[in-house]
């Protein structure tokens, strides 16, 4: 009755609002759009209903059960990692600065390797529930899992700004319907998949999202090169025209020094390892193989997509360029702004039915990855804070999964009201800035816990609050923040991600912390090391960590 009910609503408030555009140019209704927006809602509740049955105890809340197979796992990784800041952000930024806009799909897949050969192995057989686990596993849990679930929160609330926009302006350019509405309502599914269904729920909205994201993605870009011939070198040059300039073929339009341009990838390969949601895929699965089943396929679908947006992008250029019924005539900008290039280039192939799929589909990707993120931040919270922290350990599961749900209604509020106040920002920027705090407090921690052994609890809270203070207070006083968001009229920091300074100094602060530590938990931390090892590489041993 209670899904009933929400769905009444939503349509309610979605056809209420379509006659009032919400952007000057804005087309009529669409209402084949809308009826595949609700048929996917309706179907991805039913979801959340299967699963809700199924999810009795903390490992099915947080892991599924262990019971996803590496193949299902690998595409939802997929369906996780093709956010709205991919298939959205990228086009847009392709759209808007062309060649350069690349340098955000290279650097996303580029991480995977990573994760592959040193992370996702070790990962499996020393977690239970999230990255928190693993770094704890021979250092004293109390400030370690402190840390961790810090450095997760921050990271899942950059990229979940990132979704929210997303969502937001997906919804304000379909229905019509006002930004700040858009977001409210996105954030109240968000709520209701994570609460009711877990990690089972989530993991099947991003399959599913996964094959019809590949799919639409895939007719678009087959479209766009049967328009221009099935020639990139025609695509290129109807781009250039299009452009009235050359500049969108050469590398500086959107990273102008070495400095940002070295940062940014930093941030985009190294924060892969380090983003909570992602790290928590692992713990899905049986064993360590599955695990590196997973990454195995998740990078096969990732790179073909990657290469989708890339097409798209440049298409959006050809096909939309000069054409007044995707422009906002009075500021003379694209309607719903850059982030929405793809979403007009699928009406300039399909029309409004064509539209209308896109259109879910890209909602379903942003409900997807939004699922998973508040899943990984109430984790964060209800496992690794107050399990044990709080609890230190004697909590009992039905308590746990109920501080989860608090803590996902918490992080659902938060969402929606930081949605609303970076509205303007790019979402890939954002998920940049995110990449940037994983890569500088979660990635170093995980990574030298699984291969240092001189790894001391000193050295992994101080080098790690150092990471995680330097990359906040940068992205703060980036342009981003403090010119766009807080209106002052230059930024502090000049360049555009903070990873290059904040990861090296979480790494040199770690290293100098850990080998000056002469104290007798120090020397015990190191001798508990080989113990470690050994589980990492075989998966047996004792459940859990050290003494501490």
């Amino acid at each position: 009755m209670k899904w009933g009910l929400l769905l009444l609503t939503l349509s309610n408030i979605l056809f209420a609002s379509g006659g009032d555009a919400g952007v000057s140019g804005q087309r009529d209704l669409n209402v084949s759009a809308i009826i595949m927006f609700l048929l996917f809602v309706l179907a991805t509740l039913g979801i959340t209903y299967w699963a809700a049955k199924r999810t009795k105890t903390a490992k099915d809340f947080y892991t599924a059960g262990g019971g996803i197979t590496g193949f299902q796992n690998g595409l939802a990784i997929a369906g996780d990692y093709m956010s709205a800041a991919s298939f959205l952000g990228i086009s847009g930024l392709v759209y808007m600065k062309g060649f350069d806009g690349l340098i955000y799909s290279i650097g996303f897949l580029v991480g995977w390797p990573i994760i592959l050969f040193l992370i996702a192995e070790q990962l499996r057989n020393l977690g239970k529930y999230t990255f928190a686990d693993v770094a704890s596993y021979r250092l004293k849990q109390t400030p370690i899992r402190t840390l961790a679930a810090l450095g997760s929160l921050a990271t899942v609330a950059l990229y979940l700004i990132a979704q929210m926009v997303g969502a937001g302006k997906l919804i304000q350019v379909l229905f019509g319907l006002n930004y700040e509405y858009a977001v409210v309502m996105v954030g109240i599914l968000m709520i209701l998949y994570v609460t009711f269904g877990g990690m089972l729920a989530t993991t099947w909205v991003q399959i599913i999202k996964a094959i019809l994201l590949l799919s639409g993605a895939s007719f678009m870009a087959v479209m766009i090169m049967y328009k221009v011939g099935f020639s990139f070198e025609n695509l290129f040059s109807q781009a250039v025209v299009a452009k009235k300039t050359v500049a969108i073929m050469s590398p500086g339009g959107l990273v102008s020094n070495p400095i940002s341009a070295i940062s940014l990838g930093i941030a985009l390969m190294f924060g892969t390892a380090g983003l909570p949601h992602i790290l928590m895929r692992f713990f899905t699965v049986n064993d360590a193989k599955e695990a590196r089943k997973s990454v195995f396929v998740a990078t096969g679908f990732i790179g073909y997509f990657y290469i989708l947006t890339f097409i798209i992008g440049f298409g959006a250029i050809v096909l939309l360029t000069g054409d007044p019924q995707y422009f906002d005539t009075v500021k003379n900008t694209l309607i719903g702004g850059n982030n929405m290039s793809a979403i007009h280039t699928s009406h300039a192939i399909g029309g409004n039915l064509f539209l209308g799929f896109i259109s879910a589909v890209a909602f379903a990707t942003i409900l997807a990855v939004v699922s998973g993120l508040t899943l990984a931040g109430a984790s964060a919270v209800s496992h690794d804070l107050y399990a044990n922290v709080i609890a230190r350990g004697r909590a009992d599961e039905m308590t746990e999964m109920r501080i989860s749900k608090y803590a996902t209604i918490a992080l659902g509020i938060i969402a929606i009201f930081l949605g609303i106040a970076f509205e303007k920002q790019n979402i890939a920027f954002m998920v940049g800035l995110a990449f940037a705090i994983a890569a500088s407090a979660n990635f170093p921690i995980l990574f030298l816990s699984m291969y240092w052994s001189k790894l001391t609890t000193r050295g992994a809270v101080w080098g790690g609050s150092i990471g995680l203070a330097t990359a906040v207070v940068l992205v703060i006083l980036s342009k981003a923040v403090w010119v766009d968001i807080l209106a002052n009229k230059t930024a502090i920091y000049a360049y555009g991600n903070p990873a290059l300074f904040s990861v090296t100094i979480a790494f040199i602060a770690i290293w100098f912390f850990s080998i000056t530590d002469k104290s007798e938990d120090a020397k015990n931390e190191i001798a508990a090391y080989e113990h470690q090892y050994i589980r990492s590489q075989t998966g047996i041993g004792a459940e859990g960590a050290s003494s501490h």
